[in-house]
């Protein structure tokens, strides 16, 4: 079991470090598979996959999964329907899986919340000790282009969310602020932490950022 975890780890590390896609990590190893290791780790690498290439997966979202048998346990955040949905369309073909267990909770849509996303992406993204993890280099409207204007940075975010690799996810329910991701090193995640903290609007801010090569948190 000791051997399977590490397995279940490095492969979701090696995704998540990936230029280009979204963080997908596999909360932890199976707990009465019937797969082989090498089914397992072919599993996991493809549910990282499919889930990583879909259209709707951006900063503003975070999805993990768990093994259990052989149903894959889908977790996290959405912030549209439609990625719950095809999250959990996607994988249901993957070859060994026999069933999907879809707890990606919907995040509320919110004028309020799409204002707090909006100013924690810039305070961690113009960060000049941030920039590097994100492929857009700086803030909303450099990432999201002609029309990012004063009314899309004030709301809207959720419907035309900044493109690209982006290595810190920001989550918003509320008012409060979930960080997850992976970075080079402490110092970052608590840069990371500080500069969401200092965002207008940001209740509470919940800092869940790995350091690359530490051990993977259960959720």
């Amino acid at each position: 079991m000791a051997r399977s975890r590490s397995l279940t780890i490095a492969a979701a590390a090696l995704l998540s470090l990936t230029a280009f896609a979204a963080p997908v990590f596999a909360q932890s190893a199976p707990s009465s598979s019937t797969w082989s290791q090498e089914d397992t780790v072919r599993i996991i690498q493809e549910v990282q996959k499919k889930i990583s290439s879909l259209p709707d997966y951006d900063v503003f979202d975070w999805i993990t999964f768990g093994i259990h048998g052989k149903t894959l346990v889908l977790n996290g955040y959405a912030s549209r329907p439609t990625l719950k949905d095809e999250a959990g369309r996607v994988v249901k073909g993957i070859p060994g899986i026999s069933s999907v267990e879809n707890n990606i909770e919907v995040l509320p849509y919110s004028p309020n919340d799409d204002r707090v996303r909006a100013a924690v992406y810039n305070r961690i993204y113009t960060s000049p000790t941030l920039r590097r993890y994100n492929a857009n280099q700086g803030d909303l409207g450099r990432a999201i282009g002609p029309g990012a204007g004063i009314a899309l940075a004030a709301g809207g975010i959720t419907a035309n969310p900044p493109v690209g690799y982006h290595a810190i996810h920001i989550i918003v329910k509320n008012g409060n602020v979930i960080l997850y991701g992976v970075v080079a090193n402490q110092s970052d995640a608590a840069v990371a932490g500080m500069q969401a903290n200092s965002a207008p609007g940001a209740f509470g801010i919940t800092n869940n950022i790995m350091v690359e090569g530490a051990p993977s948190k259960a959720k």
